[in-house]
């Protein structure tokens, strides 16, 4: 997963802020002019699509002369995968987990739990669930096999 630098954070922040999924994205110049306050040059602003389009964090698609941008990826499927690859920076991910859960609030546990026991629910046959179907992450060469082709190999 592509780490973000500040520029790259306030581009991503305008498409996942803006631009609903289903929308056909929004050009250059309607980036640069969310980011106000920070004076960039469209040519500015056209590199950092561009090379995040590289990257596969945005999806773009030529409108005319001009690209429309979208994120490829929600904004909390980036945060979920970076704590994953967070999770396999370490020795024991089984630690580093019950350190994080440790960690976090009242609310947050509780979201956890419910997500947790929403997860259960949605189990199928030899506990294969819906977002193991669905959500799979993209390979990574994280030493964990990939959850979509686990699924399939079930």
């Amino acid at each position: 997963m592509t780490r973000l630098g500040d520029l790259e954070r306030a581009v991503m922040d305008v498409l996942w802020d803006s631009v609903p999924g289903t929308s056909d994205g929004i050009t250059v110049r309607e980036v640069a002019d969310a980011l106000n306050g920070r004076e960039l040059a469209y040519t500015t602003v056209m590199t950092v699509l561009d090379r995040l389009a590289g990257k596969g964090m945005v999806q773009r698609e030529r409108e005319g002369r001009a690209w429309r941008y979208r994120a490829a990826a929600s904004r909390e499927q980036y945060i979920a995968q970076l704590m994953l690859e967070a999770l396999d920076l370490g020795g024991s991910r089984d630690a580093a987990l019950v350190r994080f859960a440790r960690s976090v609030t009242g609310t947050e546990a509780e979201v956890l739990r419910a997500a947790l026991g929403a997860e259960a629910d949605e189990a199928g046959p030899g506990g294969e669930t819906l977002t193991d179907r669905v959500e799979a992450p993209p390979a990574g060469g994280n030493g964990r096999p990939d959850r979509a082709e686990n699924a399939a190999d079930r």
